[in-house]
């Protein structure tokens, strides 16, 4: 507060007393923190959440115990085909070049090989075991003779899983195929990504249409996604940075001071990053927007406050080094305690997050805290030093001086304007601020049903970039992304997915007799969500799937399961056990397995859901039937349910943060208010401009469609940080106005002029910062969040500088009344 503080006091006295040591010992921190950015290390895509959640865990298992999908398998590369028929004898021949061509390169470690080009050669001539050989076999074979090996293969499961729907045995064509390349990458990602960017390479460089696509590549284009996501955005923010902090400061030493407060934020919170050995995730790219709307609100009130005592003292221009000591004193005193209080509770309001079960979320508050506590420590002193030299100077040397006039003076447009809605709303308080209630109250009505989201698709760029993107200058422009688009297609042509099936995992003794009648009467009259046929029968995959298949084929094993058909409903209700043994004798052996392992103990069970079904329902029928029906231990899994169980941890972190931020915030300020000035209710006070932020942000989010994902969970805590800098500012400017002249509507003028307009080139330089970032993001997700970041920095501004006010003129009323009547508030 006042210089009579003891540590305020002595904090104050040791920066104007050693503004050089100050200054140096500043940038040997900078120099430290450096070292850590090169151990930086970038992580993308969605299992970095989805591991810390136990369905994930159970996904795991279940792809491990009987095979993943193919885009899931993590030591495999597809090779995708897509032509008018990718079964002529033409595209079947460029299938087999390329994989000769992999093949031959030791670097690629192939450990096996299949595709229907490999199928069909076998089926033409059965020692056609090499690559080589297999090509030999389709050049030398007619059209009819391919077309005929065609046909003979469509029987054949294995065959069948690597063409696309829309494959005819009638016509032996189709118009999508997969390659699929298993090599031996020891485990290791980065190896397997190396191995898949030169897979990807040579199907580059062979003619047709053939794609690359895998984990590996997934990994490289979500790092580079982050990459140029950062590349493009990060020219813009420092552009738009110098361009409103020059209109703010309009002194060149003033902006030069200021950007290097911020640039060695930044380079203090992303060396911790690397020194704590933290990933940077797409959640990570929310720090700079925070740290740097923080950073520049503390540099702009410094600067604006000596200025402020510059104007209002009685040498308006000191002459010696003694006098601009004492008027940087002077400056520096009040903001300390505001700085403190806005770092204390910003700093609880991120450490929340640490609750998070997912860890990136944890991560992040943890990141932020020291990031904000990094800006406190360099706004509040490294500045103010660094300050007191640049006057020195000015008055040793002919170094020129600029404007002192502060930001918002009352002289100028912006003075006059950010006050004048005191004109009305001073008039009546009372009802504008029941207004201000009633609508409050009705946006976060409305905001309640605000949804969450966990998907790929939000941490992937679009298949078609905006045209300005790609006209951005060469270094900027973004790469070629190819992930999104070979999702899509496996998705549309095979079924390979979890996208539209849940999974429940059984473990029991499924050699018994009964076991196979008990699975078929657990899928009776399924909840709503699930695919059912005419008799309300679940639609499943398991191993009756794989039975009925083979009996269709083998007239013996037919003869089989029928005599063991005791009910006549079609189900095995006898002989169960030597059933198995002959379906893993049979050329089905692998298919079965992918859903019963090779003891007879566990099994997985694939329902078909509903497309139109959401996810939440999805999960809470799957759980249904996972504690129902069955007779055996059951647990659902799946994809859907893995990214549900995310999305709930995402939204629940979000308010649990939100709710920890708000309760301990309100504790701390009501104490410290308390003990500096015994006026505890400017605890309340402070936190009431950042409900009103959050409730129409809430509902500013469901209005856009903008859900809580991983990244926008975030903003909660964002605007919470922002709005109580923004507020802290306010109230503790406010105090000491009315302490100085008893007079609450003046008070709240002076600080709507000086602080205000702090505020205002605050807000501005961050949401135009904000905005410039939304149309330069990749990804939707960053897309989103940008968008948050910069509506949220505008509503926290009009809330702390049109509600904050008012409140506080009301406040001034009910402190006369405690003076009057000696209430304790």
């Amino acid at each position: 507060m006042n210089d009579e503080h003891i540590l305020v006091s002595a904090l104050s006295d040791w920066i104007v007393n050693h503004p050089v040591q100050v200054v140096v010992l500043f940038l040997l921190l900078t120099a430290g923190f450096a070292t850590g950015m090169n151990d930086i290390r970038m992580e993308g895509g969605t299992d970095q959440f989805s591991e810390d959640i136990d369905a994930y865990q159970v996904n795991e298992y279940v792809d491990e115990t009987f095979g993943s999908t193919f885009e899931d398998d993590p030591d495999t590369t597809l090779l995708l085909q897509d032509d008018r028929d990718v079964l002529s004898k033409e595209s079947l021949l460029r299938m087999l070049s390329v994989q000769r061509e992999i093949e031959d390169r030791t670097s690629q470690r192939v450990i096996e090989m299949a595709s229907p080009a490999g199928f069909v050669a076998t089926e033409l001539d059965p020692s056609a075991t090499t690559t080589d050989a297999q090509i030999r076999t389709i050049r030398m074979a007619t059209d009819t003779e391919v077309r005929r090996a065609i046909r003979v293969q469509s029987e054949n499961p294995e065959f069948i899983r690597l063409v696309g729907d829309d494959f005819s045995p009638q016509s032996a064509s189709a118009t999508a195929a997969i390659g699929v390349v298993s090599h031996d990458a020891k485990d290791n990602s980065e190896t397997f990504e190396q191995i898949q960017l030169e897979t990807q390479r040579i199907a580059n460089a062979a003619d047709g249409d053939i794609r690359v696509f895998g984990s590996g590549i997934s990994e490289h284009e979500n790092m580079q996604v982050l990459q140029d996501s950062l590349s493009a955005s990060i020219p813009a923010v420092i552009i738009l940075l110098v361009l409103f902090l020059a209109i703010s400061y309009r002194d060149p030493f003033d902006l030069f001071l200021a950007v290097v407060g911020l640039a060695m934020s930044l380079i203090w919170t992303f060396g911790f990053l690397g020194h704590a050995g933290i990933p940077f995730t797409q959640l990570q790219v929310a720090l700079p927007p925070l740290l740097l709307a923080i950073g520049v609100d503390f540099g702009i009130h410094v600067i604006n406050r000596y200025r402020e005592e510059i104007d209002d003292s009685a040498v308006a221009d000191p002459v010696d080094n003694a006098t601009v000591a004492k008027t940087v004193r002077r400056a520096i005193a009040p903001l300390m305690v505001a700085f403190f209080m806005v770092t204390t509770t910003s700093v609880i309001g991120f450490s929340a997050n640490m609750a998070s079960g997912l860890s990136p979320i944890a991560d992040f508050g943890l990141v932020a805290a020291v990031g904000i506590v990094a800006v406190m420590l360099i706004f509040a002193v490294f500045l103010p030093a660094a300050k007191l030299l640049v006057e020195q100077l000015r008055h040793r040397t002919p170094l020129p001086a600029f404007t002192s006039k502060p930001l918002g003076d009352e002289d100028s447009i912006l003075g006059r304007f950010i006050p004048y809605h005191l004109n009305i709303t001073n008039r009546m308080p009372v009802l504008f601020l029941l207004v201000l209630v009633v609508t409050a109250g009705a946006a976060g009505y409305y905001g309640q049903d605000v949804g969450s989201s966990f998907e790929d698709e939000d941490m992937l760029p679009p298949e078609e970039l905006p045209d300005y993107l790609n006209a951005l200058p060469a270094g900027l422009q973004p790469g070629t992304y190819t992930v999104t688009e070979s999702l899509g297609f496996l998705e549309d042509e095979f079924e390979t997915t979890e996208d539209e099936t849940v999974t429940i995992y059984l473990q029991g003794s499924f050699a018994e007799d009964h076991a196979l009648e008990s699975i078929h009467r657990a899928g009776n009259d399924p909840p709503s969500s699930v695919v059912t046929d005419d008799s309300r029968q679940a639609e499943t995959t398991s191993i009756l799937t794989v039975i009925d298949a083979y009996a269709e084929e083998s007239a013996s094993f037919k003869a089989l399961v029928e005599r063991s058909d005791r009910t006549d409903n079609g189900v095995p209700d006898a002989n169960v056990e030597r059933i198995y043994d002959e379906l893993l004798s049979s050329p089905y052996e692998t298919e079965a397995l992918r859903y019963i392992t090779a003891d007879y103990r566990e099994m997985r069970i694939v329902y078909s859901v509903e497309t139109d079904s959401t996810d939440a329902a999805i999960t809470a029928d799957a759980e249904s039937i996972a504690d129902g029906p069955y007779r055996y231990e059951a647990i659902e899994s799946g994809d859907i349910i893995v990214f549900q169980r995310v999305s709930e941890e995402v939204r629940n972190s979000a308010i649990t943060a939100l709710m920890i931020a708000l309760s301990l915030g309100v504790i701390f300020l009501t104490g410290l208010y308390y003990a500096l000035e015994r006026r505890p209710i400017l605890g309340v006070v402070t936190l009431s401009p950042i409900i009103i932020t959050l409730l129409f942000l809430v509902a500013t989010m469901r209005y856009l469609g903008i859900p809580f994902n991983t990244l926008t969970a975030t903003i909660l805590s964002v605007t919470v940080g922002i709005g109580i800098d923004y507020a802290i500012h306010v109230v503790h400017r406010f105090t000491e106005e009315f302490d100085a002249r008893d007079d609450g509507l003046a008070a709240a003028r002076i600080t709507l002029q000086g602080t205000g307009g702090a505020l205002f080139g605050t807000t501005v330089t961050t949401a135009s910062a904000g905005i410039a970032l939304y149309y330069l993001s990749i990804t939707p997700i960053l897309i989103q969040f940008r968008a948050l970041i910069a509506i949220s920095v505008t509503y926290a501004f009009i809330a702390s500088t049109v509600v904050l006010p008012v409140v506080l003129i009301m406040w001034t009323r009910w402190e006369s009344a405690r003076e009057t009547h000696g209430s304790w508030y």
